[in-house]
């Protein structure tokens, strides 16, 4: 209190004013980043061939929509459609970073090879009106609308996938191994029935029920899954187990390819090795690709493989579940 008291009301305007100036600047520098990545999204997206803002549905007055990319060139009567799940923790990012590096290369091949990807936005986890498990509906609806619209978009819905990475690694397994019946949203999409040929999930959360698997990451404290779960996991155990991917896995399972990075600290890569065991307990088809070297989003310098090579690796499992 004595230096507060010490300083004269110049001093204190002068640094008044240079706190202003940093949260502007800062501000500023934010502000130019989401501009230029804007620039940079819609660039990208002149480069294919797809249609914006498909609104699926409403809740709580809220559009959710999706960009549905279709084919460069017709090859196939009616177009297998992969869906893609974004990440961002559950609570924040968006249907855009499928342009991201991570996931470009792996875009730009299936829209080659004749098939549709339909990045989707899905409600983010907010205190007191949404939980992963309306995400998880919210991605099923998703689904539920291509089929319910197929012949609109020259889509084959027998022939779908789903991929995504971290929080929407997490949900692209969920779209395709939680019971349908259980994730029921829009009565209005409610008498279609999703079944998927296949799930590329990068570096996901596997499950909620073990939480050794978590050590080391920022999930391991209790209060980070209060907005997820809308209270403590002691709390919520139900709901937990219920948006937990591996509690599903069985001989029926869709083949699944995980990729993780195995210096992962955001979502470690224990979490996908214990995904692994269990289907191998299960007799499910599921593979890990291990990403020598790598952090989260496979960040890092040298990584083996490359990310041109992981890339065209979840491509090529894409396509032999549904090229056809």
């Amino acid at each position: 209190m004595k230096i507060i008291h010490s300083l004269s009301k110049k001093t204190i305007i002068k640094m008044n004013v240079l706190i202003i100036l940093v949260v502007s600047t800062n501000m500023g520098i934010l502000f130019s980043q989401n501009i230029n990545n804007a620039d940079r999204y819609e660039k990208i997206l002149e480069q294919f061939k797809c249609e914006r803002n498909i609104v699926y549905k409403t809740v709580n007055g809220e559009n959710l929509d999706m960009i549905l990319f279709l084919p460069g060139e017709k090859k196939y009567e009616k177009a297998p459609v992969m869906i893609y799940t974004h990440g961002g923790g559950w609570g924040k990012g968006d249907k855009y970073s499928v342009l991201n590096q991570v996931f470009l290369g792996t875009l730009k091949t299936l829209t080659e090879n004749g098939i549709a990807c339909a990045a989707i936005e899905y409600r983010l986890t907010r205190p007191d009106t949404s939980t992963v498990f309306d995400c998880v509906v919210d991605c099923k609806d998703a689904a539920r609308f291509l089929i319910k619209n197929a012949m609109k978009y020259g889509l084959d819905p027998s022939y779908m996938g789903v991929w995504g990475g971290s929080a929407g690694g997490h949900l692209s397994l969920m779209t395709a191994l939680g019971h349908n019946e259980d994730f029921m949203g829009d009565p209005e999409l409610k008498s279609f029935d999703p079944h998927f040929k296949c799930v590329a999930s990068y570096f996901p959360l596997t499950s909620f029920m073990h939480s050794e698997l978590l050590k080391g990451s920022n999930f391991e404290n209790p209060q980070r899954l209060i907005p997820m779960f809308g209270g403590l996991f002691d709390e919520k155990k139900e709901l937990a187990r219920l948006v937990s991917p591996a509690e599903y896995l069985t001989k029926n399972s869709p083949p699944i390819l995980l990729l993780h990075g195995d210096s992962d600290e955001v979502l470690p890569y224990s979490l996908s090795t214990y995904f692994i065991s269990v289907a191998k307990q299960n007799g499910a088809d599921a593979k890990l690709i291990t990403v020598k070297g790598a952090g989260h989003s496979f960040k890092g310098e040298n990584i083996s493989p490359s990310m041109s090579e992981i890339n065209l690796m979840s491509a090529d499992f894409i396509l032999s579940h549904l090229v056809h």
